[in-house]
């Protein structure tokens, strides 16, 4: 028992990470790409297309941070003095960009309006280049003595995590703008899949250029990619990056031929699955990333010298833990599935949930 729980708990906090990721990055994306959207409807469409989901969508990093406080207290104590800026940064800019949400539809005027907006979009900035710094951070490495934080104030602060905050950022438009493929229509849509080809090549040069440098961070990346048997688990990753690459701009070409040959819906509840396609194979860049860090990182939750059962608290919290969160989760996944079901169709002008 003493080995599978934080075995368990691992799973448990790193889907949740992976889910906030996921559901709050096309959230996140929306507002990083509202300077190429400088329209007021095409924003008014943009905003509304997550408008019923959008706070729910960060459950999952309130559940992953919380996990790691109850569950792994050695690894949250090491980790936030490590990132203490970037995080508190983080979250700022998220109730920063929350607070704008909302009040945007409630501005008299144009003017006011327009720096809600400003605020949004920046709010959204900061939040995904704060996070893709913490990832780098953490991956290449925190200096730990006696069980503490060991470092300086500024060593999260490196070129490798400057690239991967700008990786996270260019990653999170392209969530955006293949979810505004899939929930918008018209010239909104033709937009979004020309900004989304673009961004596709700007994602698979980050993800190409993050996976070439990190073998030369730590020796045991190096030893995880290319001995045996890692290496055996490891070659899936590349060759299903290309085939996703592949089917992405396939499925782009797909959509747009779908929707020029397909008659206008005049109740513009129109949905196809289809549609959703190119932001399928996103998500799938995004899993088979995770996928490679997960297998460079492990066992390891504080790299390079922590791993999961070092760090994890006494089995009875873990097991008390386990018990609640096995309550928890479920209700969780139910009502965001839900959710995303019963505001399904597509958006259009004049249409919203405000």
């Amino acid at each position: 028992m003493e080995f599978y729980l934080p075995l368990i708990w691992a799973i448990l906090i790193a889907t949740a990470v992976f889910l906030y990721v996921c559901m709050d990055g096309f959230d996140l994306g929306l507002g990083i790409l509202f300077p190429w959207f400088p329209h007021k409807d095409d924003r008014d469409v943009m905003v509304n297309s997550v408008a019923p989901m959008w706070d729910g969508n960060e459950t999952w990093l309130v559940l992953g941070g919380a996990g790691l406080f109850a569950v792994f207290p050695l690894a949250y104590a090491t980790i936030f003095p490590a990132l203490y800026m970037p995080l508190i940064l983080m979250l700022l800019a998220l109730i920063f960009r929350g607070v704008s949400f909302e009040m945007r539809f409630k501005a008299h005027n144009d003017r006011a309006q327009t720096w809600w907006d400003r605020a949004f979009c920046w709010g959204s900035y900061v939040a995904g280049f704060c996070q893709g710094i913490c990832l780098g951070a953490l991956v290449q490495g925190i200096r730990v003595e006696n069980r503490a934080y060991a470092g300086g104030w500024w060593d999260w602060l490196t070129p490798f995590s400057l690239l991967t905050g700008a990786s996270l950022v260019v990653g999170y438009a392209l969530l955006g703008a293949c979810w505004l493929i899939w929930r918008t229509e018209g010239p909104l849509a033709a937009r979004a899949r020309h900004m989304a080809r673009r961004l596709g090549v700007a994602t698979l040069g980050c993800i190409v250029v993050v996976s070439l440098i990190m073998p030369f961070l730590q020796s045991a990346f190096a030893a995880r990619w290319f001995t045996m048997p890692w290496m055996a688990a490891a070659a899936p990753v590349p060759i299903l990056v290309a085939l996703f690459t592949w089917r992405f701009f396939r499925a782009i070409d797909v959509t747009e031929k779908r929707e020029a040959e397909a008659p206008a819906d005049p109740t513009g509840r129109s949905f196809r699955w289809r549609d959703g396609a190119p932001f399928l194979y996103a998500l799938g860049w995004f899993f088979l990333s995770y996928t490679g860090l997960g297998i460079s990182l492990w066992p390891n939750i504080v790299p390079p010298g922590i791993d999961i059962w070092q760090a994890a608290a006494s089995p009875s919290s873990q097991l008390f833990l386990l018990v609640g969160a096995s309550l928890l989760i479920p209700i969780i996944l139910t009502y965001t599935a839900y959710v995303y079901w019963l505001f399904r169709g597509k958006i259009r002008v004049g249409e919203g949930y405000h």
